[in-house]
């Protein structure tokens, strides 16, 4: 484990949750030009920023070639659903709003976020109203 120097006003352990609520992501806000300082807010050489062109990894969502959905299809037509997923459609058959919210805690509990659950039970919709147009 490691400190930060207590001239900082405080210690943080590796591993804490003191950084628990902020995002570590990039800021899409401009950065404040420098100061030419070696203290303050904006302390730091001045330098002109070049631009940077977006990283292919934070083109999210964008990735859904014709391809890439065949071979989703085909795979998912071969192995069929995981359990979880299995427990998911036998839930939403039943169609009360009980059991739809219990599914998506199942997906909560075995995906990790709410916004994955959310999209997996929207999957599982569509799954079991397309078993329900069949037959």
């Amino acid at each position: 484990f490691w400190l930060k120097p207590s001239w900082l006003g405080h210690t943080l352990i590796k591993g804490s949750s003191q950084l628990a609520g902020k995002t570590m992501g990039k800021s899409t806000a401009p950065k404040p030009e420098r100061t030419g300082m070696a203290a303050g807010l904006n302390k730091g050489f001045i330098v002109t920023r070049r631009e940077v062109p977006p990283r292919p990894s934070s083109r999210r969502g964008s990735r859904k070639s014709i391809k890439v959905n065949f071979v989703r299809e085909v795979v998912r037509e071969v192995v069929g659903f995981a359990p979880y997923e299995r427990r998911m459609i036998e839930l939403m058959k039943i169609g009360s709003a009980s059991t739809y919210k219990r599914a998506l805690k199942l997906a909560k509990r075995r995906l990790g976020t709410h916004k994955r659950g959310k999209k997996k039970r929207e999957q599982m919709q569509e799954a079991v109203s397309a078993m329900r147009r069949k037959g």
